[in-house]
């Protein structure tokens, strides 16, 4: 692993150490957990398999990945490894990474990991959320994708597109558990704020 890659790695786990941080911090405030994922009714097993899948795999992948070096072929690596990959690569991994984070912490009490019917926060409309209905997965889709130019290979690839679809998935449930939580103010919200990026 060469130093940019190294310190790319390491952005991974210091957002991964942030994630976990921020959501402690998150349920303490509200004194209950604001991990939603493990509830039985909540129909999010499928996003939330690949959300543990796709994130545990990227923080072990990298080291295993040094410990094989030279022991197979990867066809993308052939193709796409580089050190111009390595530097878009870090920058978008440290994008993501504060986009992902600054909205988290943007959330506060409403940050919840997963959701349930009558378990979610109060509406968030501003600061990151005026211009994504979901910023926190934005980053973390960045972040991915960084981390795919930085390690470019077929199981990176699939952790990349993993996190893509659970992201995909996660946000029609939320949008079906918020409309009937939240009602007309969040459907005002969906008629303003596109859900990945961008106002209407």
């Amino acid at each position: 692993m060469i130093p940019m890659e190294a310190v790319s790695y390491l952005l991974f786990v210091v957002y991964l150490a942030t994630f976990f941080g921020l959501t402690f911090t998150a349920a303490k405030h509200v004194g209950s957990s604001v991990w939603l994922f493990g509830l039985p009714t909540s129909g999010q097993a499928l996003p939330a398999m690949l959300f543990r899948l796709g994130f545990a795999s990227a923080a072990l992948w990298p080291p295993v990945r040094v410990a094989l070096d030279g022991a197979y072929m990867d066809p993308l690596r052939a193709m796409l490894d580089g050190v111009a990959m390595d530097i878009t690569g870090h920058l978008l991994i440290a994008i993501g990474a504060c986009i992902a984070a600054v909205s988290q912490v943007h959330m506060g009490a409403s940050w919840r990991v997963g959701t349930a019917e009558g378990k979610t926060g109060a509406l968030v409309d501003d600061g990151p959320f005026a211009i994504s209905r979901n910023p926190v997965f934005v980053g973390q889709i960045i972040l991915f994708i960084g981390l795919f130019a930085v390690f470019p290979d077929i199981v990176q690839f699939g952790l990349t597109a993993a996190i893509i679809l659970a992201a995909h998935l996660q946000v029609k449930i939320e949008e079906r558990v918020l409309i009937a939580s939240l009602g007309e103010p969040y459907q005002a919200y969906m008629a303003r704020v596109n859900r990945w990026i961008g106002t209407l």
